[in-house]
């Protein structure tokens, strides 16, 4: 068990499963092709109807004539059967304009009904005279029994699939040479045989089966050459025809031990499936070939029709029940596909499906089979593409090339249907298996990123890999004022710390991901997100934006449940606040850590500077501060306020920094505009070491702020003013404010 388990993994290291699938799957399809169950074959042989309608049989040459026992001959000459003695007028019109044998798609099983034995039992008031003269008439049977052996007439005879009485064994037998196997045994078997009346079957010159077997779709492709009936061995109606012109004495067998291989006579070999059928090489349906009956009988039809032709007497008659359906017509008489049978042999136009044919389907479906197995791994999808569209062509290119120069029947569908079945698993399992990775990837990225980073990265497996790239990005750090007085109400209960940190951080996560945002990554109370990566966002600083005042609104939502549950609950309640700061710079962002484990993340300078705007919210009473380049991408979408003009540790050049105090319609507003006009107008004295000035617009500018929104920036300023009037700033002074602390 142990060895089996160690061989399983080195296969699948070495080959995988898939392939290992694969390989039972061709051995299955070459099991398939020897068993041919129905769906291959009707599969096979709609290809070749295919072929038939795109490319028929030309007409080169019309051997043939169809005299049609037609519904204009019906309503003129009386219902069918006629009696004998019209058919007898018939058979001596035809032998007279020179026919070379005339064939019969009928049976004449019974004695005409109008012999005048039975005439004179069933008249009624005859007289005994006119009865035996009646009687002593030769009956209308053997008149036509006398026309048929002054001519060269093959009766047409019926399979039946049960035996009706004893053969006649006094009837003369077309001989059977036979080379190679017996083909008994591979020919088609009717039980039973419906043959004609006696004194009709010793005057004709051949006897053969006219009965066409459709196939299992009720289509006529291939008509039975020779068969057994009730245990004798039977040519069909046309090959009988060719024996009889010919004056072949005997038909000759070859046989394989697949099966029989062709049918000769003197002058003819046809070749034919391992059944002894004849694929019929059918041409269109023509109208020429046939003859009313009751044009010969009134002798009006031109005798070039009929003179030096084989003569088959059948019907179109709707009424007669003679209507089959061939690849290239759905209503095609009976008798014109044993027409359609003679001239595809007296033309040399035929076409067979050959044994060996069966051996090259079969080692081109394994050899592309394998060769899909081994290399289809390797290529990519528009190769593959490529790839399968050229060996479908060459497919279908040799088997047009084998039907339209050699009238050879090779099977494409096959070895297609093969390849493609074993393609399609190795693409079927690549896919399952790149779902399981993504839903790996869904699951274990999901809570931290974007969904549109998830989806990215579950269509992208590949980028999860070590590396990273430079891009601007819009990054943003957020943090909850005031958490060490909050953490403390919550020393008894660590779990309900946990409970509002998440009931805290979900609002805020998804006002983020709402606005295109990634998340980086939480710590403690504080998030770190980012815009503009790993997809491309044109509006990344106003997305950003959007979100910290979209945070901004669902803390507050969130502040006023808690303080309706702290009611409620008669306990003291302590609103949430949230600082926020935002910056626009180059960044590098990218999956960094170890081979082991990494994160997809961002640092930089501008990282930095969002950071410690961040910790500056406090200070200057604004809850998002952003920096310069943010500011400037986004002062006409929402109400933009300059607060300083500060050095960060670290960075050798200044940064201004704004506050966002609303959306445009905050911008719009006659208050905010009044407030920033004092706090540009202070801020301009207070570069310019004009104090006084800006101690003036700082006390005007608190008359105007009647919420106080500005006190703590006012404070702050107000504060370092006074400071520099008693030790006053150096004389390179710039107006920057440098930060000493985050």
């Amino acid at each position: 068990m142990k060895r089996l388990r160690i061989i399983s993994r080195w296969f699948k290291r070495r080959f995988g499963y898939a392939r290992l699938a694969c390989l039972a799957l061709l051995i299955g399809f070459a099991a398939l092709r020897v068993l041919d169950p129905a769906p291959i074959e009707e599969l096979r042989v709609r290809t070749f109807d295919a072929f038939q309608r795109v490319d028929p049989r030309k007409k080169t040459a019309r051997p043939v004539t169809i005299v049609d026992i037609d519904d204009k001959s019906l309503e003129k000459l009386g219902q069918w059967p006629w009696p004998r003695t019209r058919l007898a007028d018939l058979v001596t019109e035809l032998t007279n304009l020179g026919a070379v044998v005339i064939a019969f798609d009928v049976v004449f099983p019974e004695p005409d009904r109008l012999n005048p034995e039975f005439v004179a039992d069933t008249f009624r008031n005859l007289d005994e005279e006119t009865r035996s003269r009646l009687r002593a008439l030769p009956s209308n049977d053997q008149l036509f029994a006398d026309a048929i052996r002054a001519s060269r007439v093959v009766l047409g005879e019926s399979g039946l699939p049960e035996e009706l009485g004893v053969l006649d064994k006094t009837l003369p037998v077309t001989g059977l040479a036979m080379l190679g196997e017996e083909p008994q045994r591979f020919m088609f078997e009717f039980p039973g045989l419906l043959r004609n009346t006696k004194v009709l079957e010793h005057a004709a010159a051949g006897r053969g089966l006219f009965t066409i077997r459709p196939e299992r779709d009720g289509i006529v492709r291939r008509v039975p050459m020779i068969m057994l009936a009730q245990g004798q061995v039977m040519p069909s109606l046309s090959f009988e025809m060719l024996r009889v012109a010919t004056g072949s004495g005997t038909i000759l067998v070859k046989a394989e031990k697949a099966g029989i291989k062709s049918l000769g006579i003197k002058g003819f070999q046809l070749p034919t499936d391992g059944n002894g059928q004849l694929w019929v090489h059918y041409a269109r349906h023509d109208a020429s070939l046939y003859v009313p009956a009751i044009n010969v009988l009134d002798k009006t039809v031109a005798p070039e029709k009929i003179a030096g032709k084989l003569v088959l007497i059948g019907t179109s008659a709707v009424g007669l029940n003679d209507i089959k359906t061939t690849p290239v017509s759905r209503a095609m008489p009976g008798v014109e596909i044993h027409a359609q049978v003679l001239e595809s042999a007296l033309t040399g136009e035929v076409i067979a499906q050959p044994i060996y044919g069966i051996a090259i389907e079969f080692a081109t479906a394994v050899l592309f089979g394998l060769l899909v197995i081994a290399f289809a791994p390797l290529f990519g999808p528009v190769t593959l593409v490529a790839l399968g569209a050229a060996f479908a062509t060459a497919l279908i290119g040799t088997s047009w090339y084998f039907y339209s120069l050699h009238r050879l029947l090779i099977d494409f569908t096959y070895p297609m249907l093969s390849t493609m079945s074993i393609y399609l698993t190795l693409i079927f399992s690549s896919f399952v298996r790149e779902q399981q990775q993504r839903k790996q990837i869904r699951t274990a990225f999901s809570q931290y990123m974007s969904p549109a980073l998830v989806a990215q990265l579950a269509q992208s497996p590949e980028k999860l890999v070590l590396g990273g790239e430079e891009r601007e990005m819009t990054i943003m750090f957020s943090d909850m004022r005031g958490f060490t007085s909050i953490s403390e109400t919550y020393k008894r209960d660590p779990q309900g710390l946990t409970a509002l940190m998440n009931r805290f951080l979900t609002p805020l996560t998804n006002a983020i991901l709402h606005r295109k945002g990634t998340i980086d990554k939480y710590m403690g109370d504080a998030i770190m997100a980012f815009w503009n990566a790993p997809l491309d966002d044109k509006e990344h600083q106003l997305n950003a934006c959007e979100a910290a005042l979209d945070m901004l609104e669902r803390v507050d939502e969130l502040n006023q449940e808690r303080m309706e549950e702290a009611e409620e609950e008669g306990r003291p309640f302590i609103p949430l606040n949230v600082g926020v700061g935002l910056n626009t710079g180059t960044c590098v962002v990218g999956n960094m850590g170890s081979d082991m484990r990494f994160d997809y993340s961002v640092f930089g300078d501008s990282v930095n500077l969002a950071s410690r705007l961040e910790g500056q919210s406090k200070e200057y009473g604004f809850p998002i501060i952003v920096g310069s380049k943010t500011a400037l991408a986004v002062k006409d979408k929402f109400a933009i306020l300059e607060l300083d003009f500060i050095m960060v540790k670290g960075k050798k050049e200044p940064e201004v920094i704004y506050a966002i105090a609303g959306r445009e319609d905050t911008a719009q507003s006659g208050r905010f505009q009044r407030l920033r006009n004092l706090t540009i107008e202070m801020l301009a004295c207070y570069r310019g070491r004009d104090w006084q000035g800006a101690l003036a617009a700082i006390e005007r500018g608190r008359r105007t702020d009647e919420v106080n929104s500005l006190e703590l920036l006012f404070n702050l300023y107000e504060a370092r003013i006074r400071n520099f009037q008693e030790a006053p700033p150096p004389e390179d002074w710039n107006g920057a404010f440098a930060l000493l602390t985050k």
